[in-house]
């Protein structure tokens, strides 16, 4: 066993207990009836009169973690430690429900589902004792391979801020602060404590900020993370631009800002660049390094009080001194939220392929599947690192079949052997997947003898792709700490060639966090549909959609290109081979560089299949005197099943000498309709979210004139079109 297995086990034992409580002797010296214990007090009340009654060294211990995962408690004043946990999508504190993972909760573009998705994590925090959710992480999706693309919400700031908005917002109701991460421009593993991020500031606001300003403003969000990586040659724990004068000063950010783990590098430049809290542990914010800057006066006493400040706002006003944070009433296994966990996996799911309308399965027809692949079974829940939760009972594709399907269907598991690199098993002359020289030490990729079931078969399932639970040097791992190949792992493309040969009627599954290359078995498969990591519950939806139980409503949110040189960020994304990070594609990140280069994605953004079609129309535009303007229109399923269809709007600007995308989202609804109901439904976008960030003024513009309305359910499929005018200075 690894050490870092070995260290996650053990932390999981330690969280597993509830804190030291104080000891009754120093219970008995806490001074009562002061302010800063009366819940009944205003927050900044409670704060003045707490500041006073720490000494130097107190608040220089507060400011630094004081275990791995926690804060110093001040015992002398009552004061415990407060707990911290990863966990985005399952807490990492022992055993824990595992929801969707972030891009397939962008895949559902259901803001209410991501809303349920937070409460959930909140009420599996509180039955563990957490104070802080370390998540969401809102960086955003730029190149296919990026360990932590499956955390993320994708490549556009709206669906990213709107979704992470949410989460927070759900996560928080239940007494846990959010965290949002990685504060900024940390979009790749490769090198990620060194690499340094050029990205020019119209690029930062425009697309890597947002999500983070709305988070702030809208959602109210109580703890920001500082990423490891330098930005514009300032490490982002250090840089008063980006922690004070930005976040702090111009979006009125309330909260704390901590360190990613070991991210602090000084003391002086990190005391004044803004960071409120060094985790794990105060490695350069102590009190030796520390207390001769404040001394000197390099580091003034309001600095170190305003960082106290903050950390006691979000202790005050999370109730964290005024009750328990551990909840007796939560079962850690909390069966309130199966369904949360459920309808995430289904609605996330997107079905990208579907030839000859293979899908959905009648269990009429269908007597024999067979599954193989590596990832049929055991279950892929979730990616790799600090996102990795031990869930309580996972659903497996194999198993997810077995027990959808019903008795009446024998559903066959194939084993998986890892082929070599360039292996052909189905070369002239030879009988495909016969030949007992193929596989790891001389196996085949599964035994001959089941060429007569992938042949007889109903349909082949093949279940492809990552997984976050091989070791971190394996080919099939994607997560933290290490950016992933475009290509799929060893053997499996071999796999999928060789399969098809033998079944026309072939389903392949892909479990990752972006897109894969493609080139040479796209054409030739007839399904594909992409689960990205979908949870404990993912093989019960995938099988409900596979026999036509749950209709796939999930879509893209992010462009899938035919190959990865077609990608914005291709020669600028640092890998070992050209180790710069300069982020030239500016703000044609995503579907906007295809739009701008002309190029045809395989799949565009904001695409997916459905069982039913829907018909969208009567579009209506109506403007107020601000400035903002509503869309209405009407969406209809004209199909025989209930389906929900996610409408997109999007807004291209006037022509100016500015070069901005050809369109952006704006806004999106998501809505379920049974079959040949209609439903009129409305978005409604404000002036400002018009505007584009000027570098010579500092400030949004928003420029004068006619803006094309574009209505439809994916971005290069909008039926629908209007205008609206803006004038220079409206009423």
């Amino acid at each position: 066993m690894d050490s870092s297995k070995v260290r996650y086990l053990i932390l999981s034992f330690v969280w597993m207990f509830p804190i030291t409580p104080i000891p009754a002797q120093e219970k008995d010296a806490i001074p009562s009836g002061q302010i800063y214990q009366d819940a009944s007090q205003p927050v900044e009340a409670r704060i003045d009169d707490l500041l006073p009654r720490l000494t130097l060294e107190e608040k220089i211990n507060l400011i630094g973690g004081g275990a791995y995962m926690q804060t110093h408690a001040v015992s002398r004043l009552g004061i415990p430690e407060f707990r911290m946990t990863d966990g985005p999508f399952g807490v990492r504190a022992g055993p824990s429900r595992v929801y969707a993972c972030g891009l397939a909760l962008a895949a559902s573009w259901d803001i209410d589902q991501a809303r349920k998705v937070g409460v959930a994590l909140g009420r599996d925090c509180r039955a563990r004792g957490i104070n802080i959710l370390l998540a969401p992480g809102m960086n955003l999706y730029r190149a296919p391979f990026s360990g932590r693309n499956f955390e993320y919400f994708g490549e556009d700031p709206l669906l990213t801020g709107e979704l992470g908005c949410a989460y927070i917002q759900g996560v928080q109701s239940q007494g846990v602060a959010a965290t949002m991460k990685h504060f900024v421009a940390n979009e790749q593993e490769f090198n990620r404590r060194g690499l340094n991020s050029e990205v020019d500031e119209r690029t930062l606001r425009e697309l890597y900020l947002k999500p983070f300003e709305m988070a702030v403003k809208k959602a109210g969000v109580w703890c920001a993370m500082d990423s490891y990586n330098p930005l514009n040659g300032t490490h982002t724990t250090e840089s008063d631009w980006l922690n004070n004068q930005v976040l702090k000063g111009e979006w009125e950010f309330k909260g704390l800002v901590m360190s990613d783990w070991k991210a602090a590098v000084s003391t002086l430049a990190t005391a004044n660049g803004g960071l409120d809290l060094e985790m794990p542990s105060p490695k350069f914010l102590n009190s030796q390094a520390l207390q001769p800057l404040i001394n000197a006066g390099q580091v003034t006493q309001a600095t170190l009080d305003d960082k106290v400040r903050r950390i006691f706002r979000v202790v005050f006003s999370m109730g964290w001194m005024d009750r328990p944070q551990l909840d007796n009433s939560i079962p850690k296994d909390d069966p309130q939220n199966d369904q949360v966990a459920l309808d995430g996996a289904r609605e996330g799911i997107v079905l990208l392929k579907n030839s000859g309308n293979i899908l959905p399965l009648n269990p009429m027809n269908v007597k024999k599947v067979v599954v193989l692949g590596p990832n049929a079974d055991p279950a892929v829940a979730v990616g790799g690192g600090s996102a990795h939760a031990n869930y309580t009972h996972a659903v497996s594709v194999f198993q997810g079949l077995k027990d959808v399907a019903g008795p009446n269907v024998d559903v066959i598991r194939v084993p998986w052997s890892i082929l070599p690199t360039g292996t052909d098993i189905a070369a002239p002359g030879k009988t495909p997947l016969a030949s007992t020289t193929y596989g790891a030490e001389g196996n085949p990729p599964f035994p001959p003898a089941s060429i007569d079931d992938i042949k007889s078969a109903d349909v082949a399932v093949i279940c492809v792709g990552y997984n976050g639970q091989s070791a971190r040097t394996g080919p099939d791992w994607e997560g933290e700490d290490k950016d992933r190949a475009y290509d799929l792992p060893p053997g499996q493309v071999a796999m999928i060639e060789a399969v098809v040969k033998l079944n026309p009627h072939t389903v392949v599954i892909l479990n990752a966090g972006g897109s894969v290359a493609t080139a040479g078995w796209i054409g030739d498969v007839p399904v594909l549909l992409d689960a990205f990591y979908p949870g404990q519950a993912g093989g019960t939806a995938l099988a409900e959609i596979l026999f036509g139980k749950v209709n796939p409503s999930g879509k893209l949110p992010f462009s899938w290109e035919k190959r990865w040189e077609d990608c914005a960020a291709y020669g600028n994304f640092p890998t070992e081979a050209s180790k710069g990070n300069d982020y030239k594609e500016g703000v044609f990140l995503g579907y906007r560089w295809f739009d701008r280069k002309g190029i045809e994605p395989l799949f565009p953004f904001g695409f997916g299949l459905s069982y039913t079609t829907f018909a969208y129309s009567n579009l209506e535009l109506q403007s107020s005197p601000s400035g903002d303007f509503t869309a209405t229109f009407t969406v209809q399923n004209n199909g025989t099943v209930p389906g929900a269809e996610i409408a997109q709007l999007y807004v291209a600007p006037p022509s100016t000498g500015v070069p901005r995308p050809m369109h952006e989202l704006k806004g999106f609804v998501r809505t379920a309709l049974q079959p040949g109901e209609s439903k009129q439904v409305g978005i409604t976008v404000a002036r400002e979210d018009l505007g584009y960030w000027d570098p010579a003024t500092k400030k949004w513009t928003v420029t004068p004139g006619q803006y094309q309305i574009e209505v439809g359910s994916s971005s290069r499929d909008l039926g629908l079109k209007g205008s609206v005018t803006q004038v220079e200075k409206p009423n």
